[in-house]
Parts: structure tokens; sequence; C-alpha cells
């Protein structure tokens, strides 16, 4: 679809950095106010939001997404310049391409489409778009603007982001929920000392052993129908000095859960706490949560959603919870059903990301498709 693939390549042509919109949502503000929505930039300390509304009565669909994109990497890399879009063998190449801006295009121009078609239709559209989704803390993205939208009393009622959930054809697969994410800084305390005397120290390294071999074997949960079991990875280890005979004061140890609804954030602090008492260490435990777990019920917006992917495409979707977090954490908190549905993911933060062109248009009818089974026409529609 043409009005797809120049806006796409109009999105990519930014250089979005994290959290620098580039003027990307200054693009999509200018079509959306040429529909009649109601433009409100949204900044918040260094990053950009975009909240457009169009109608008011309910129900709200939302869509929602990022037009921040991770670094490049090494630009000799890439077979052609990542801010310049570039047509190749039916695809299109660039950063961001994948991830998400053409499920932003396709968004857009779906929305454009149905309201032309419909201009009198049952409930009201947005876009709740940010330009820190990629960054690490996430504070001033989408985590801010839900909790102006609450506290303003908006509710949305469906949202479906673009991210790009397609395994292999767009649609073969889409986000129903996501795992939680909690992380972990462990410090292990010992007495530093001479390699030599070891009876004068105490080595934090041998006394953590039997306690992290136990928190790496441990089955924490089984997960249930929707989610897989809770999984426990190390990601850093530092202790000592530098050289080799000196007993380190102390280890540092960073790992993470990714879990489900099987178990909750709170029990897990509690099992590891408990281990590592057990093992008679004395340490300090600091805790991070980037994100609770969450799961959509199998209502009107996946039943919509589905039926529209296989009337566009005739695949039957896959109900997926994988992957790692998505803004979806901060929306479905509000009681709103989320999904996400977008591009084939197999390229999104690599060099050479890309989309195949021909995906655009399949992506940008199923949204069109999604949002015409939701909200049904007026009779003088």
């Amino acid at each position: 679809m043409a009005a797809t693939l120049d806006l796409l390549k109009q999105l990519i042509a930014c250089p979005s950095l994290t959290p620098d919109d580039a003027g990307c949502q200054e693009l999509i503000a200018e079509r959306l106010k040429k529909l009649g929505f109601k433009i409100e930039p949204m900044r918040f300390e260094k990053v950009d939001n975009l909240w457009a509304r169009h109608g008011t009565q309910a129900p709200l669909l939302v869509f929602a997404g990022h037009t921040d994109v991770v670094p490049p990497g090494p630009l000799n890399e890439w077979a052609s310049d990542p801010f310049q879009p570039t047509e190749r063998d039916g695809f299109l190449y660039g950063r961001g391409a994948a991830d998400m801006k053409s499920g932003l295009a396709a968004m857009v121009v779906a929305v454009e489409n149905f309201i032309q078609a419909h201009p009198k239709y049952n409930g009201s559209i947005a876009f709740l778009i940010t330009s820190d989704e990629e960054g690490a803390k996430n504070l001033h993205g989408t985590k801010r603007v839900v909790e102006e939208l609450v506290n303003r009393n908006e509710k949305i009622d469906y949202c479906i982001i673009g991210e790009a959930s397609s395994e292999k054809l767009v649609g073969d697969q889409i986000r129903v929920g996501r795992r939680g994410s909690l992380s972990g800084k462990l410090t292990i305390w010992g007495k530093q000392g001479h390699v030599a005397f070891p009876h004068l120290a105490v080595n934090p390294i041998h006394a953590a052993i039997d306690a992290l071999k136990e928190l790496t074997s441990i089955a924490w949960d089984h997960g249930n129908e929707f989610f897989p079991a809770t999984t426990f990875q190390i990601s850093n280890i530092h202790a000592g000095t530098g050289v080799g005979n000196v007993i380190p004061g102390h280890l540092d140890v960073m790992f993470n859960f990714r879990f489900s609804t099987a178990i909750s954030a709170g029990e897990i602090q509690h099992r590891v706490a408990e281990i590592l008492m057990n093992h008679s260490l004395n340490f300090d435990l600091q805790w991070e949560s980037s994100g609770k777990p969450f799961l959509t019920p199998h209502g009107k917006l996946i039943t919509s959603t589905e039926k529209a992917i296989k009337e566009i495409t005739q695949l039957d979707t896959i109900l997926s919870t994988g992957g790692g977090t998505s803004d979806g954490r901060f929306i479905a908190p509000t009681g709103a059903e989320v999904i996400e549905l977008g591009p084939v993911n197999e390229s999104v933060h690599q060099i050479n990301e890309h989309v195949r062109i021909a995906d655009l248009e399949l992506l940008t009818h199923v949204y069109q498709a999604i949002i015409e089974k939701l909200l049904s026409s007026r009779e003088n529609d």
C-alpha cells in the first residue's frame, strides 16, 4: 500500500534514537489533525509523547506504539544508510523498519481509511505514542501518559500495540500477554585477605557457590496454560581486585526473573531471601521490577483480531505470551483489553533491519478490519 510505505519511509528518515523523537510524532500528528483528532503533545522530562483522540464516546480503541529506535550499530556493516529508507528485493531497509515504525505507519493509514469510509462510527479512536520505549527505565513515556489519562478518568477499552509480533507471516501470532520482569542486585560480603592465609579471610565466592547453584536449579513454578515456567538467569558476576593473590571482600551478582501469573513478585523475593539465609550468607539485596505479568482474556478484542486476520491473511493466528516486556504492562492494569499485533520480528534490533513491503498492505488491511469489527457503524454512516 503506497500510503503506508510512503509514511514509513518518512518515519525511518527521522533518526529517533531514544529518547529523541526527531520529528516522528509531528508527522503523525499532522495527518491525524486532518481527520479531526484532538492533538495533545505530552512532554515529560526529555521524552516526547503524543495523545491524540477522535470522538468522545465509548468504547475507546487505542493504537499504541513508540517512535524511538535502538542505535544502528556499526554503520559500515549496513548495506545502506540505516536512516535512509532503501528498497531492495521486495524489502524496505532501515532502522525501525520492523520495530516499530511499520506498525505505526500501518495504524495511521488504517485509521485514515476507516474514518473516511465511516465518518459516524460508534465509539472513539486514539493514539498513544512515546519516544521512550527502548530506554532502560521507561519512566516518562507510556507509563506517565497512562497515569495522566487515569487522573482524567479516560478509560481505554481496547488497545492494539504495533510491536513486531509476527513470527514468519503477518498475523501468524499475536501477543495477548507478557511475562513480568524482576531484577536483583546481590552483594555477598566476605573478608578480604591474602590467598596464602585463607584462615584470616572469608571468601564470598566460595560462600556463595552452593546458594547460587540452588537458585539456578530450582523450579520456581510450572507455568500455566498461557505462560511457560518462570526463568532465573544470572547476568553478571564480579569480585576481586584484579590480582591473583587477594581474596575478595565481596561478591556482586546481578540476576533477572521472567515470571508469569503462576507466581507473584513477592513470593519470588521471599524465596530468594530464604535460600540466601539458609546458606548463612552475609548479604545485601536490592530489587527492581520493570513490569508485572499481564494476560488479556479472550474477549471482543481477541475475537475481532482473530476474525480479521483470518479474513485478510487466511491464517489461524496463535495466541502467544512470549518475548520480553512491552508498554502493554502499563496499559493492561487500567482494565483495558491489550494485544500486540505487528510485522514479522525476525530482523528487529539487527543490522540491516527490514520489513517486507507487501506485508505493509496486509497489516494495514488487518488493522482496518479490526476497527470495523470493534466500532460498529451507526445507522447514518
